[in-house]
């Protein structure tokens, strides 16, 4: 069906029935832009992006930094405490 027929059809239909339409419409463009808001991808940088690059500081830089010294050690021994309790 092309859309100059669905056109023609529309109109075809009483008033209450294409009010009817109408409300449908609005509500499947409501209920699917929000599907396909949450499915697209955002367009964001993670590699560059400072928020996350706080969390990743590099060797060379953490080298340097006393109080980064033993903070990997500590990280992987709270994963590990944390991750190995059953939770019932």
């Amino acid at each position: 069906m092309t859309q100059q027929e669905l056109l023609n059809e529309f109109l075809s239909l009483p008033p209450e029935a294409q009010r009817q339409l109408m409300e449908f419409i609005a509500f499947l463009r409501q209920r699917y832009a929000v599907v396909e808001s949450a499915s697209q991808s955002p367009d964001i940088d993670l590699i560059n992006d400072s928020f996350i690059g706080m969390w990743s500081v590099d060797v060379a830089r953490r080298r340097h930094r006393q109080d980064l010294a033993d903070s990997t050690a500590w990280v992987r021994g709270v994963r590990e405490n944390e991750w190995s309790k059953s939770h019932d």
